[in-house]
């Protein structure tokens, strides 16, 4: 028998709502940005409902249109950078990002958001766990960012892409890339089963578990 191998050799972590806790940030963030780029406030109800919707009928509730995608997607950066220090992470994330790396998984984020406020968020030492950052994808672009990972040589079937909205699992799937689906972050658990993710997860100590499980290795005595 070979020697025991882990499940996954790469995780593609999403970062805000799956690795680190913007919801109040974001919270903050829409209705002045709403003003701004002409498209509809939300109230905190609202904004709840929202979370039990895909990431395509948020963008068509709130009336933006496509051609502002980018020009509010730049904006958002550009505040989020001036708050980084306001954005905590998950109380449960440093704990996991090390066990995977002690574990030998690679890990990789994929995010709209940049790689700067990305590394200030997770500090030097969760920073440095990060095998490869693809950051700056647009609202639907992570599709490309996950190819760009993958061409660096771990098998696709290797692979999984971790994230909390519908977008997420959508990326994976169209680059034929397993996709788990976490319970915690914007999107509610239900309208993410719809869309179908390769596994979902309640707890960090459940992507431990489940990205870590041994397989047996080809080959061996």
């Amino acid at each position: 028998m070979g020697d025991a191998v882990s499940r996954y050799e790469l995780v593609i972590f999403d970062f805000d709502g799956t690795l680190a806790d913007s919801a109040a940030w974001m919270m903050r963030a829409v209705n002045p940005m709403a003003r701004r780029y002409g498209f509809k406030t939300v109230t905190n109800e609202e904004i709840e409902m929202l979370r039990g919707r895909s990431t395509r009928e948020v963008i068509r509730y709130l009336g933006v249109s496509p051609w502002k995608l980018p020009l509010i997607a730049r904006a958002g950066k550009k505040l989020m950078a001036a708050d980084a220090h306001t954005i905590p992470l998950f109380p449960e994330t440093a704990r996991m990002l090390r066990a995977l790396h002690a574990a030998g998984v690679k890990i990789a984020v994929v995010s709209s958001n940049s790689e700067a406020v990305i590394r200030r968020v997770l500090g030097e030492e969760l920073g440095d766990l990060i095998s490869l950052y693809a950051c700056g994808a647009s609202l639907f672009g992570k599709a490309r960012k996950f190819k760009q990972v993958t061409a660096r040589g771990v098998s696709r079937d290797k692979v999984i892409c971790i994230g909390d909205e519908t977008r997420d699992i959508e990326a994976a799937r169209a680059v034929g890339l397993d996709c788990g689906a976490v319970g915690w972050g914007y999107a509610k658990p239900s309208i993410l089963a719809q869309h179908q993710p390769t596994v979902s997860f309640a707890t960090m100590s459940e992507i431990i578990s489940y990205v870590s499980a041994s397989s047996p290795a080809v080959g061996g005595d």
